[in-house]
């Protein structure tokens, strides 16, 4: 991004690394070494606020002021992601939730089974927002509901596809139907 004009940018959607530890070929991935692509490098959690800081400014810059970010996060560091939203006077739109139909089993706390979706924008009065992209405002759910409704809640329940024999890079990524 350094070698980018500023202000050129009109959408960023990002998925940093949640520092979590995280191990692409863990046994709870479901995934078999040989199937994943290696690339993922994992920040440790003291150095979290500073990572973040770093690429958030850096994509700040690029953000036109009529522009909006999308940033995925686990819950973990997410405070350090609001300090640093807030230390690049990026306004916050919406907190999403994707919520996902599995969750990593754990023994000694609850099961995380949602990412956060953060919705930002430079300057709310100059943002865009397209309301309207993929359903009109009659359309139907198949149960009657208001698609255009559904499609704007801000908790998302979007199923993975699980390819077997497929490669991906890491869990963030892959393949998602959107229903």
């Amino acid at each position: 991004m350094s070698e980018m004009p500023e202000a050129c940018v009109d959408l960023i959607i990002t998925d940093p690394p949640f520092a979590i530890d995280f191990k692409a070929t863990r046994h709870n991935y479901n995934r078999k070494e040989n199937r994943v692509l290696q690339g993922y490098n994992e920040i440790e959690g003291s150095d979290y606020l500073a990572f973040t800081l770093d690429w958030l400014s850096a994509a700040t810059r690029v953000l036109k002021d009529s522009g909006s970010m999308y940033i995925f996060s686990g819950w973990n560091h997410l405070k350090d992601l609001l300090i640093a939203i807030d230390q690049c006077q990026l306004t916050t739109v919406n907190h999403l939730i994707w919520k996902y139909q599995f969750g990593v089993v754990t023994k000694r706390k609850y099961v995380t089974s949602h990412y956060h979706c953060l919705f930002l924008c430079k300057n709310d009065k100059k943002r865009k927002f397209y309301p309207y992209r993929r359903f009109s405002k009659d359309a139907k759910t198949e149960h009657g509901g208001s698609a255009h409704y559904k499609d704007k809640e801000d908790v998302w329940e979007i199923k993975r596809e699980y390819r077997k024999g497929k490669r991906t890079e890491n869990s963030c990524t892959g393949s998602f139907r959107f229903e």
